[in-house]
Formats: structure tokens, C-alpha cells, sequence
């Protein structure tokens, strides 16, 4: 069926990187390449203010004993290795180049001496580069840490003065849960602010990200108290935040998965489903998105053969690929394509798979409609080939109604063994 599609093929489908933290969209080259020319073309600006005096770009890398001829990769050192396995202490310094967390203020920041003016021009350049690519989209997560009551504020100037908006990119606001404080609730009031309301429209959700492997003090049972009636020195379990930040199953508990369960459409990992058989089964029954992201797993918590991806794909879950962290784990300047490429060598993933894969990232992404209907079809909503244009998905009819007529089956065998 594929053969007979004209021009569709799995590189010019629409594909969605549906989880990228923005301060790790590019890759290690990029980045490198960035702070060189900046160092040639702007040594003589003030880019940070440390201990009572300003800094020129030349005068912190002075201190550091280091020049542009110097610079390079292993100089960088921000790719996680097998140090970061199960320690994600480690793998957070990785996002300090050279291990100086002034760099990581200079360069990947939004708020800093120079408005996040940096942080801005390369993620431009990484925009431009999806735009090019034309069939490639992505989520990107941007940190918020609520350290002031004005934090929004500034998030969205920095969007709109440096005119980072695009169709090929969506935004996703993150909070680490413990950070989830007042004045992030609180500063959320876009009629008072243009740019703010601006950046809002290209919102399309809100994400924790935190170690999930940490113990928790306080398990999330009914009897907990509410937000406004928590007075505990320590932060409540991570389940308890799932309801606004779907970003589960990574590590930790398998509650974590049972929140997100009850009250989420799609989620980042998933992975420890693998541990969870019947939870596995119910997300395949609601079809529930998961936005696996295997390079990641790999150098964090999971080996790459052990990774349940191709379990999960086989079986007719709703999954799909994304990068999480190119600066970190990918070495292309198309870390998702590099994504693919590896699953599909590695688990020898059909052509006909990476379509699929490519059609669940654009229904599981937060993009409108409007976007998915141009993309897939006015029904692409519709389950089997009814909501299926193949010129558009190149994934054969054959395929979505396999999908569809299992999925039916496992139905109508649960409602015999109910009736039984």
C-alpha cells in the first residue's frame, strides 16, 4: 500500500518531538560552535554580574584559563556517560559547560545580565533548522523556577522581544514540584500583560520534571491535605502534582503511573510500566499517550535492549519517540530523526512502524486541531481506517484496522467475562 502513495514517505511526515527541554534543544557541536563566535565577535560584553563587578565574555573566560583555540567537546564535557546511570545529581552538573554553572547562566538562560539574549539566538537557530526541515515539530519545556513573583513576566518578554514564536514549535512551562509555589500560581494574569498573553497562546500545557527516584516522606493518600491547607516543611509526593504536570514512570513508584492513569491524556516515560502488567493493559485499553524517549533512559535509568518501546509498539499502545535532551545524548543536528534511526536499527522497526510512530507523536502532541486535521485528515480523530488518509499518514489502511479490531476484541472480551 505504501508503494502506491506518491511523494509520502517517513521523511516527509509530520513527526513531533513531544518532550525537549529547551535548555538541551541543541546539540553538543551547536553549542560549541555558538559560544566560539561569540567569543570572537562579542569578547568586550557585559554578560554576568558576579561578586559586586560585571564581566565581559572575555574576562570569564580568562578566569577560566581558556580561550576559543581551547574549546571543544571533551572540553564541554555535557554528554551523559555511564557516570549519570542512576544518579541524576550527576547528570543536572552535565548542564553546566565545562562544568561552570556561569556559562549555563550566560548561555541557557532566559533571565540574565543580558535578557537571555543568547539562550534566545540559538534557539532560533535550532527553530530555523525544524523550519527547514518542514515535516519536523517540537514541545519545547522552558524552566520556571518561581523565585519571583515577576517570573512569567519576564518569560514572556523574552519570547516576544527576541521573536522566538513558530509554527513548527509548541511550549510546555516546567516546574520541578518542589518549586510549584506562589508565586508561580500568582503571577499568571496575561490581561495585565500583552507579551505574557502573547506567550500563553503558544502554551499548550504545564510540566513537572524532577527525580522520581527520590524517597518519599509523605505517600499520597486520600486523607492528605489540600494545596492551600499544606504546612509540612517537606514537599508532598510526586503523584500529588500529576494532575497538572503529566510527566511520570520515569523512576520511582509505580503510584506515580496510577495518578497519571486517572487523570492524564498522554504522558512523558511510562517506562516502568514494563513492571506493571495490568496498569500496562489499562493504558493500552484508554490508548493513553506515552512519549518515550530510549537514548535518554539509556544513560539514566534504563539499557537501551531492555528499553519496552518495541513490547509496548507491538502490542498497539499509543507510543511514541522523543529526544528529551539533544544537547545531552544526541550527537546529529536532527536528534529526532538520529531517535528513529537508532530504534529502527536496533529493533528493526518497519517502514510502516516509523510512519505509525510519526502519526501517534502528532495526535498525542499538544498541537490545535486545525494543525492535525491539515496534517492527517479532517477525521483523523476517528479510530481504524475511517479516521486514516494514508496519502497523508502513509500508514496503510491494513494497519489501522488491525489496530482498531484488536483493540475492539480485547473490549468485547472484557464485557463477555463481565457478563459471564
Amino acid at each position: 500500500e505504501q508503494k502506491l502513495v506518491p511523494h509520502r514517505d517517513f521523511y516527509n511526515v509530520r513527526k513531533v518531538d513531544t518532550h525537549v527541554h529547551l535548555s538541551a534543544c541543541m546539540n553538543q557541536k551547536h553549542l560549541l560552535r555558538f559560544i566560539k563566535a561569540k567569543l570572537r565577535k562579542s569578547p568586550d560584553e557585559i554578560v554576568i554580574h558576579r561578586d559586586g563587578k560585571d564581566l565581559t565574555l572575555a574576562q570569564v573566560f580568562d578566569s577560566l584559563k581558556l580561550t576559543a583555540y581551547d574549546l571543544s567537546i571533551d572540553t564541554l564535557d555535557m554528554h551523559a556517560d555511564h557516570s549519570t546511570f542512576h544518579r541524576f545529581d550527576r547528570f543536572n552538573l552535565k548542564y553546566n559547560p565545562i562544568g561552570e554553572s556561569r556559562l549555563r547562566e550566560i548561555f541557557l538562560k532566559t533571565s540574565n545580565k543580558i535578557g537571555g539574549r543568547y539562550f534566545a539566538e540559538i534557539v532560533k537557530e535550532v527553530v530555523d533548522d525544524l523550519e527547514d526541515s518542514k515535516y519536523q515539530m517540537a514541545e519545547y519545556r522552558v524552566s520556571v523556577y518561581g523565585r519571583s513573583i515577576d517570573e512569567f513576566s519576564k518569560l514572556g518578554a523574552w519570547f516576544c522581544d527576541n521573536n522566538i514564536a513558530s509554527d513548527n514549535v509548541r511550549w510546555l512551562i516546567q516546574m520541578t514540584h518542589c518549586k510549584l509555589t506562589v508565586n508561580c500560581t500568582n503571577s499568571l494574569f496575561p490581561e495585565r500583560d500583552p507579551k505574557l498573553t502573547e506567550f500563553l497562546t503558544h502554551v499548550v500545557g504545564f510540566d513537572s520534571v524532577d527525580d522520581e527516584s527520590k524517597p518519599e516522606r509523605f505517600p499520597h493518600t486520600p486523607s492528605c491535605e489540600t494545596p492551600e491547607e499544606w504546612t509540612k516543611p517537606d514537599n508532598p509526593a510526586y503523584s500529588y502534582y500529576a494532575y497538572y504536570m503529566p510527566h511520570a514512570g520515569e523512576a520511582g513508584s509505580i503510584e506515580h503511573l496510577v495518578t497519571t492513569f486517572l487523570l492524564s491524556q498522554n504522558i512523558s516515560h511510562g517506562i516502568r510500566l514494563r513492571k506493571a502488567p495490568v496498569l500496562q493493559y489499562l493504558y493500552y485499553l484508554c490508548q493513553i499517550g506515552l512519549s518515550l524517549s530510549p537514548l535518554s533512559n539509556n544513560h539514566l535509568f534504563l539499557d537501551y535492549h531492555k528499553n519496552p518501546f518495541p513490547v509496548f509498539h507491538a502490542m498497539g499502545m499509543n507510543v511514541t519517540l522523543s529526544t528529551d535532551d539533544p544537547l545531552l545524548f544526541h550527537l546529529s543536528r536532527e536528534p529526532l530523526i538520529e531517535e528513529y534511526s537508532i530504534a529502527s536499527q536496533v529493533w528493526k522497526l518497519s517502514r510502516v512502524d516509523m510512519c505509525e510512530i510519526c502519526v501517534n507523536s502528532v495526535k498525542i502532541s499538544g498541537y490545535s486541531e486545525e494543525f492535525k486535521r491539515h496534517w492527517l485528515g479532517d477525521n483523523y480523530a476517528e479510530p481504524g481506517p475511517a479516521g486514516n488518509i494514508i496519502q497523508q499518514s502513509n500508514v496503510p489502511d491494513t494497519r489501522c484496522a488491525y489496530r482498531f479490531e484488536t483493540l475492539v476484541e480485547e473490549f468485547e472480551t472484557l464485557l463477555d467475562l463481565q457478563v459471564d
